[in-house]
């Protein structure tokens, strides 16, 4: 196996795991870093990672992001989202409150669910074939929950709640965001150098 294949391999199980942007950059520089090392020494990348890079991809992945770390993270993301989501809708609507029935709390309760179980299960997909999945559980269950409770309203949520719900995913979705735009600077700059 290359140098490029291995690290190609971790990248792929790392995002399967759903370990973010910014620790996968950094794990792949760090990784790189040995494999040009051990090359430079007359090594093999196997003599690095072992025989099995899968095996190797995944404890690195473990001991980095441990499952209650990736919980937190998924979890404060999801929020981050719905929170979004819920500002917009006040914000179209003009009210500083949203009306919430039975089919619109089973909605966002299953698309949440389906959002946090997918992403602890597959790790990181694109987002709109996450939202699409998440959307084909949640809408029948909204749609049997309208049918058989009815339309009556539960509760008015404010719009102060529904900002609330965007702080426990800022930071992460500013360490994303940091993220992506220093891939891209580093991308930009890859391939600068290699023309």
């Amino acid at each position: 196996m290359t140098n490029e294949q291995i690290l190609a391999a971790c990248r792929s199980n790392w995002e399967y795991r759903g370990i973010d942007d910014a620790s996968v950059r950094e794990m792949l520089d760090e990784l790189s870093a040995h494999l040009e090392d051990a090359q430079a020494a007359g090594r093999s990348g196997q003599d690095v990672i072992g025989q099995e890079v899968r095996s190797f991809a995944a404890a690195w992945a473990r001991e980095r992001a441990p499952f209650s770390r990736r919980v937190a993270r998924t979890v404060s993301m999801t929020c981050f989202g719905i929170g979004c989501v819920l500002v917009l809708a006040c914000l179209f609507r003009w009210s500083t409150e949203l009306a919430v029935t039975p089919a619109y709390l089973a909605f966002w309760s299953s698309f949440c669910a389906a959002t946090v179980v997918w992403e602890l299960r597959r790790g990181n997909l694109r987002m709109r074939a996450r939202w699409a999945v998440a959307i084909a559980v949640a809408l029948p269950i909204a749609i049997l929950t309208g049918l058989l409770a009815g339309d009556e309203v539960l509760f008015a949520l404010p719009l102060w709640a529904a900002l609330a719900l965007l702080v426990p995913g800022l930071p992460y979705a500013a360490a994303d965001a940091r993220a992506r735009k220093s891939g891209h600077a580093a991308d930009a700059t890859s391939a600068a150098q290699a023309r």
